[in-house]
């Protein structure tokens, strides 16, 4: 009967754990991630809205729907710009119970970054008009939006990723000064 020392084993367990170890590095069990596609981006979306107007901040949530080459609101969120031209506050509820919804379509452009898995999206947004009824008056209101940096659709999770700013109001023709420009973020939309 042959016997077997000590540092026989141990090599024997070594080899046979370096083995284990190499073809466990040899089976890859981390899902494959699809590239992402511009058709990726199309539907109906919920997400968050962080509106922040120098100190004051809301979050609600939002719905929109993207098509081809435009992000549509069904209802855009203007309840900041007119408590910023109405300044009454009972005044400025009345008026956004009258006023209702107010549809924009934000235009962009999309590319895809093959690199890290994104669709990048270029924004131009146009000028957003409505009418804020006050005092038996419906007052012109223009609104500039902007945006400054692109938005992005992750391909990892399908999730939507932008912000805008509205950085000028003019009232029947009179830009409205002192104006706190109004920042819409969001941070994390979803595909419904």
């Amino acid at each position: 009967m042959k016997k077997f020392t000590v540092p026989k084993i141990f090599m024997a367990v070594l080899v046979v754990l370096a083995g284990l170890t190499l073809f466990s590095c040899l089976d890859n069990d981390s899902p494959e991630i699809p590239p992402v596609k511009l058709e990726d981006l199309k539907g109906n979306y919920k997400g968050r809205l962080i509106t922040v107007q120098g100190n004051s901040r809301t979050e609600k949530i939002v719905d929109f729907k993207v098509k081809k080459d435009t992000i549509s609101f069904a209802e855009f969120p203007i309840k900041e710009i007119v408590k910023s031209v109405v300044k009454d506050p009972a005044k400025a509820e009345t008026a956004l119970n009258a006023i209702g919804k107010v549809k924009y379509d934000l235009q962009y452009t999309a590319t895809v970054n093959t690199a890290n898995n994104v669709i990048e999206l270029v924004f131009t947004p146009k000028v957003l008009e409505f009418k804020i009824p006050v005092d038996g008056v419906n007052k012109n209101t223009t609104v500039v939006l902007t945006a400054k940096q692109k938005g992005f659709f992750v391909g990892m999770d399908h999730s939507l990723r932008y912000a805008l700013a509205a950085e000028k109001i003019t009232v029947d023709g009179v830009i409205l000064d002192p104006f706190e420009t109004i920042n819409y973020n969001f941070p994390l939309c979803i595909k419904n």
